[in-house]
């Protein structure tokens, strides 16, 4: 069976969508902070304080826009760090990346900075927004 370069590229394209689609996020989950991210590239440090500091995931969902994440750093209470690269290309408004397990166990998250570029411009498209969501420790 030979399939074509467009039939391939259909299918992967339906397969990313799949894979990270999610318009509300799963039970557990909270908001931990948002960021309306300018158009051009940028890295953007997101404030974190009180519970939501006590997480055990992150992930992030563009409700606005579109924006391709190229990096996730977050800095641990312990000291930990550790860089994130999601690597699923741009998404669109209600897609999130996957969680990713923060370092240690009983650790807090203390800085959280998103490295990503904003798909448009000022003439033709609203800013993308992003929000920031935590699995709770439970």
């Amino acid at each position: 069976m030979k399939i074509t370069k467009t039939a391939l590229f259909v299918l992967t394209i339906a397969f990313l969508f799949s894979l990270n689609v999610n318009a509300q996020p799963e039970e557990g989950w909270t908001k931990i902070g948002e960021k309306l991210v300018s158009f051009k590239a940028d890295k953007d440090k997101i404030m974190i304080t009180g519970k939501e500091r006590n997480v055990t995931k992150i992930k992030v969902t563009c409700i606005q826009g579109a924006v391709k994440i190229k990096n996730i750093y977050v800095k641990m209470s312990d000291g930990q760090e550790k860089n994130f690269n999601p690597s699923i290309g741009v998404m669109n408004k209600n897609m999130s990346t996957i969680g990713f397990k923060l370092p240690g166990d009983n650790n807090e998250l203390e800085e959280l900075e998103l490295e990503y570029d904003s798909m448009g411009t000022i003439l033709t498209n609203k800013r993308a927004k992003v929000e920031i969501w935590g699995k709770l420790k439970e």
